[in-house]
């Protein structure tokens, strides 16, 4: 097994036995986010203590905590000097619907990491296309994340991967779509269901699109220097704003990737099980995790993901 550190230059291809391993990469450095994955994983979420990753899954539940991570470049700094509140009055939320994504998927065999390999592949190329397309209406500019898959330990931008029970995660010092791809299916629980893993990425390039939009930026200048209940409720509304944005594309492709009833319903089961228990105030309970999930399939429009305006009981 090879090293799944990110590489420096496009078309880069590390050698793994049975099968070479493609690396997307693209440029731009920023902020960075991760995401973990444990359990039954659906989906990927915001973390709350990582030392250098800035969201992250981990522990025995599907999400971790905050940490701080590297300030951002000139291109990632909020745009304060305009008077814009780029949370609650973005660009991305004027274009309307993303409109129907035709998505061409592979059948997928979780016991065989090229097929899971190529299957991420395909839903990551659907999710390029829809959101660099919906980012041209917007006259907004759009980078594709980086992809880096790993087999075995790394160190990326945002720190080393594996964490524990860590299966995938963002990091926007690079752009880096990082994916354990067979993690991600130990992590949940080796399940065939491809909307379990479809779900998990268009959760976490929704992340992505927080990125871009220049979002993050402006959550974790808002954030910072706030009490813990403060910093708590504003993580809940980034991170259920995600799991919208993951609709949203979910509510676009749907047909083309035959989710029904019953793929809708396991999606929402995973977002239930993903959401706060116990003493965990990070990523809201339950009804919400669903409410903003099935919101954003049912309305297709990130205007509907506007968590940040969002009366406060709707993010609890």
């Amino acid at each position: 097994m090879v090293s799944p550190a990110p590489t420096a230059g496009p078309g880069f291809w590390s050698e793994r036995p049975g099968f070479l391993q493609r690396l997307s990469v693209g440029v731009s450095f920023t902020l960075c986010v991760g995401l973990a994955a444990v359990g039954f994983t659906g989906f990927l979420a915001i973390s709350e203590m990582l030392p250098s990753a800035e969201a992250a899954w981990s522990g025995s539940r599907p999400f971790g905590a905050q940490g701080q991570a590297p300030g951002p470049t000139t291109a990632e700094m909020p745009l304060t000097d305009t008077g814009t509140d780029l949370l609650r009055d973005n660009p991305l939320y004027e274009v309307g619907e993303l409109g129907e994504v035709t998505c061409h998927a592979p059948e997928l065999d979780p016991d065989d990491p090229e097929s899971m390999e190529a299957f991420v592949h395909a839903i990551a190329d659907c999710l390029d296309e829809a959101w660099s397309g919906y980012f041209a209406a917007a006259g907004m500019e759009f980078t594709s994340p980086n992809r880096v898959y790993w087999y075995a330990e790394g160190h990326s931008p945002c720190g080393p991967f594996p964490k524990r029970d860590t299966a995938a995660f963002y990091c926007q010092a690079n752009q880096g779509l990082y994916l354990g791809v067979e993690d991600i299916v130990a992590a949940s629980a080796g399940t065939d269901r491809p909307e379990a893993y479809t779900f998990l990425l268009s959760h976490e390039y929704g992340h992505h699109v927080q990125g871009q939009s220049r979002m993050l930026a402006e959550y974790r200048a808002e954030r910072a220097g706030t009490d813990q209940e403060t910093a708590e409720e504003l993580t809940r509304r980034n991170e259920l704003q995600a799991n919208c944005l993951g609709g949203v594309f979910l509510g676009a492709s749907g047909s083309s990737l035959d989710l029904g009833r019953d793929e809708r319903e396991n999606i929402l089961d995973d977002v239930a099980r993903r959401s706060d228990h116990g003493d965990e105030r990070t990523h809201g309970r339950e009804s919400n995790g669903r409410l903003w999930t099935e919101h954003g399939m049912d309305r297709k429009d990130p205007a509907a993901c506007n968590t940040w305006k969002a009366d406060e009981d709707l993010v609890r």
